[in-house]
């Protein structure tokens, strides 16, 4: 039996493609909502899900960091997915009769110059991968689509240019969830810790929180805070660092962030993505 990989969005999306690159012998599962795709999971609808968490361009994905303590799931791998914007239209039209493109907001804000350029109005869809169906749809010439050229393949639409956004190396970053966790170092590349914490009510308690991994020279490549509870005064931490929890310098550094913090959650051990370095 094939096995399912879930993401949030239509089939087509850049979703859709990190799953395609990352776990190409597994059936994509398209979700409505980042929740649903983690309850496929957790029902073992599916047995993965593939979950942006930010792109180089546009910051971190909103709801993201809120969903995966809560989750349930555990953090495996993560992958690196470089995010090429393609003007997509019906079969056969040339690009001086496209008038309008429609896509994600985001996305139309990666192509700001292109689209100035040629003198193409921007519409806002609700996704990319959707807003390319519905020009499938809609049949209308001069209404285009950015987006993937997954979609273009999968809605029947041409690639009328190709690579258009205005940063070369727009890229997005996704994790990928399973029920269970994976803690044993795979392979040779350097591994991936990601955890959650709340620092305890005390003067300098983050800036104290922090030095154990400064004084063992554990790297921290992120660090967020958000609200929890719809309270200013309690906001939690999340970090990715380098290393594994059995590294001896991580172990230190972990026992030092446990004193200054009232609570710890473990997201997951993962190899870094190649794309990272």
């Amino acid at each position: 039996m094939t096995k399912r990989i879930a993401f949030q969005g239509e089939l087509g999306a850049y979703s859709h493609q990190a799953c395609h690159e990352t776990y190409p012998d597994m059936e994509a599962m398209p979700c409505r909502t980042f929740e649903d795709a983690i309850e496929a999971v957790r029902s073992g609808v599916a047995e993965l899900a593939m979950l942006p968490v930010e792109n180089s361009t546009f910051g971190r994905v909103a709801d993201i960091h809120h969903l995966l303590p809560e989750s349930g799931l555990h953090i495996i791998a993560e992958a690196f997915v470089r995010v090429h914007i393609n003007l997509l239209a019906l079969p056969g039209t040339p690009l001086n009769q496209i008038e309008s493109a429609m896509s994600h907001p985001m996305l139309l804000g990666q192509c700001r110059a292109y689209l100035e350029a040629q003198g193409i109005t921007r519409v806002t869809g609700a996704d990319t991968a959707g807003s390319a169906k519905q020009v499938a749809g809609a049949g209308n010439p001069a209404m285009a689509a950015l987006a993937s050229e997954l979609a273009g393949e999968i809605y029947g639409l041409d690639v009328v240019a190709r690579h258009i956004e205005d940063e070369g190396n727009n890229t997005t970053r996704f994790l990928v969830m399973s029920r269970d966790p994976d803690y044993t170092p795979r392979g040779t590349r350097n591994m991936m810790t990601t955890f959650v914490f709340q620092v305890r009510n005390i003067p300098a308690a983050l800036y104290k929180a922090m030095g154990g991994f400064a004084t063992n020279g554990v790297n921290m490549t992120k660090l967020e805070s958000y609200m929890v509870g719809g309270s200013f005064t309690a906001t939690q931490f999340y970090s990715d660092i380098e290393g594994h929890p059995d590294d001896p310098s991580v172990k230190l550094a972990l026992e030092e962030l446990e004193y200054f913090t009232s609570e710890i959650t473990m997201l997951g051990v993962y190899p870094a993505d190649p794309g990272r370095h």
